[in-house]
């Protein structure tokens, strides 16, 4: 059910953009739940970890962007939080597991909030890969 829906969600994030150019951009998705009424946790996991670790990789240009988004939890979308991360180009998101374990090995230990590991707070329900992006030009049929 879960894999079905992620299916329907892209499929409808891809139709939006059937008409516009591919562009270079490549992104990664993350689909997070978030266990237990751990939300504080898995914030501060977010937070203080990815965050602080595509803040570093945007400043070394191993990135384009990232973005944290929150949603309402629903049996149709069990999910509470996307993560995505987007990278300029091909050269970019090939280099990435490379650039993250550069960047892990020097930031060290994980930060934890109330000392739970992740797998207590949070389940990464879904993770796709090689996102492609369409271009933001949208062409305009004449009359």
């Amino acid at each position: 059910m879960k894999l079905k829906y992620l299916v329907i969600v892209l499929f409808l994030i891809s139709i939006q953009f059937s008409f516009s150019q591919k562009s270079e951009r490549i992104s990664t998705v993350d689909f997070i739940q978030i266990v237990d009424n751990n939300r504080e946790e898995t914030l501060f996991y977010y937070e203080y970890n990815w965050k602080a670790l595509r803040a570093i990789a945007l400043k070394k240009n191993y990135i384009a962007s990232f973005e944290i988004m929150e949603t309402p939890y629903s049996a149709e979308a069990p999910f509470h939080l996307m993560l995505i991360t987007t990278y300029a180009n091909k050269v970019q998101y090939e280099q990435r597991e490379k650039h993250f374990q550069e960047l892990i090995k020097a930031k060290g230990k994980l930060l934890l909030l109330n000392d739970k590991i992740p797998s207590e707070f949070r389940i990464n329900l879904f993770h796709k890969e090689n996102v492609m992006h369409q271009s933001k030009e949208i062409l305009v049929r004449k009359n």
